[in-house]
């Protein structure tokens, strides 16, 4: 168990040491949870850090089991087999695709407002979350990242159950995970704290790491 997204995204940082310093490579934090274990993993390789807007679709009734995706940019990915077991109805989903919506476009319209999306053509992107679930979420992010042509895809999570490790393997470039498992009720049941974080704290953390990318590329000396 995690202690927090901190502790976890050091531990993380660990494992992908072989990035640390590289001129292009760019750590991207799915907003919100995943933003604090990627800010630890850019902070400790002296990499930039930015945001990908992913938005899960939570099965009405149940918000932590996803049915699928949305992401910047108009994608949408739906679980349709997981829909159709479950009887949920299209005007559901179609309910609950534009909700998502509407807070992807309030989160892209908060985040532009201080920090400029960066591209990522010919660079090694390193995706990170606080953990995988469905999967839905991480998909839709590396179905956004390979659509601008990066050079290489890397997603680094603290968690995942086996059927996500399997499923996102075979997309990208390597696949970084601490702790498979199949016992897996929630990401959150992995950690001692997880907060919900917010949009304060992303532009907060966001700052400081732009701070830190800043100083270090001015002085190499400065740590």
């Amino acid at each position: 168990m995690f202690r927090d997204r901190s502790e976890a995204g050091l531990q993380l940082a660990q494992k992908l040491t072989k990035y640390a310093e590289r001129k292009d490579a760019i750590v991207l934090g799915l907003p919100r949870g995943g933003v604090p274990v990627a800010f630890e993993i850019a902070r400790e390789l002296h990499l930039p850090l930015d945001v990908l807007l992913v938005r899960k679709l939570g099965v009405p009734g149940q918000a932590e089991l996803a049915m699928g995706a949305i992401a910047a940019g108009g994608l949408t990915i739906l679980d349709r087999v997981l829909i159709q077991q479950l009887g949920i109805p299209e005007e559901q989903v179609a309910s609950r695709i534009a909700e998502e919506k509407g807070e992807l476009h309030r989160r892209e319209e908060l985040y532009q407002k201080r920090h400029q999306w960066v591209s990522l053509a010919d660079r090694c992107v390193i995706i990170v979350d606080d953990g995988i679930a469905t999967g839905a979420s991480m998909l839709a992010a590396i179905q956004v990242v390979r659509s601008q042509h990066p050079a290489r895809v890397v997603v680094a999570v603290p968690v995942a159950p086996p059927h996500a490790q399997r499923e996102i393997e075979v997309l990208v470039d390597e696949f970084v995970c601490l702790r498979v498992s199949e016992h897996f009720p929630a990401v959150g049941s992995f950690y001692r704290d997880f907060s919900q974080v917010s949009d304060e704290e992303v532009d907060l953390l966001r700052d400081q790491a732009a701070q830190f990318f800043a100083v270090r590329h001015a002085d190499p000396s400065q740590q």
